[in-house]
């Protein structure tokens, strides 16, 4: 299993990404920056920092920014 998310985007964009099954890094990177700030609780800071931690592990958000 992927490594979960870092707990730095705060407990409501973590709650909220959960909610659309995105709990690691690796469902992480099945979605795009639009499709992350479409969620509710997940904001410009979350995306960047979770664009940091993917890149940090060699992956990256999918399709274009």
């Amino acid at each position: 299993m992927s490594e979960e998310l870092t707990p730095r985007i705060g407990r409501v964009a973590l709650r909220e990404l959960a909610l659309q099954g995105i709990v690691d890094y690796a469902s992480l990177a099945e979605r795009t920056e639009r499709e992350l700030l479409a969620i509710h609780g997940v904001g410009p800071k979350a995306v960047r920092i979770l664009r940091e931690d993917l890149a940090e592990r060699g992956q990256s958000f999918a399709g274009p920014r």
